[in-house]
């Protein structure tokens, strides 16, 4: 599937919510960023997201502390190293981004797992960081 056929079946919830993993999400952010400014991105991924969690009947799911800090550690990869050349390439060279507990080299899992934290993006705090 291509780039623009993925996004295009994200946006339209027509990939299968079973089938969709964090790779996925990564890859939509990645392809968003390519696109768009970051503020943009995010609008339009939190949107997207939001949409295939409800259409899947799971808007609980949606947690806007990780999509931020997502978004925004794949833009840092993508200043810092370079875009891949396309997304095989950036997956390929940025393997600690589909590591499943990145995020709490930053965050303390207590702060993760908050509501407030699934409500609204969350800067870790300094106890949080290892």
């Amino acid at each position: 599937m291509t780039d623009a056929e993925f996004l295009s079946a994200f946006e339209r919830c027509e990939l299968p919510a079973s089938e969709f993993r964090h790779s996925d999400h990564v890859r939509a952010a990645y392809l968003y960023l390519r696109e768009l400014e970051f503020a943009q991105a995010l609008d339009r991924l939190r949107s997207a997201i939001r949409r295939f969690a409800t259409h899947a009947g799971q808007p609980e799911k949606y947690h806007e502390t990780v999509t931020v800090a997502y978004l925004a550690l794949i833009e840092q990869h993508r200043a810092e190293r370079g875009d891949g050349g396309g997304w095989s390439g950036f997956q390929r060279e940025n393997p600690e981004l589909f590591e499943k507990d990145l995020l709490l080299r930053f965050y303390s899992k207590a702060q993760l797992e908050s509501d407030l934290a699934r409500r609204v993006f969350l800067l870790p705090t300094p106890e949080s960081a290892r």
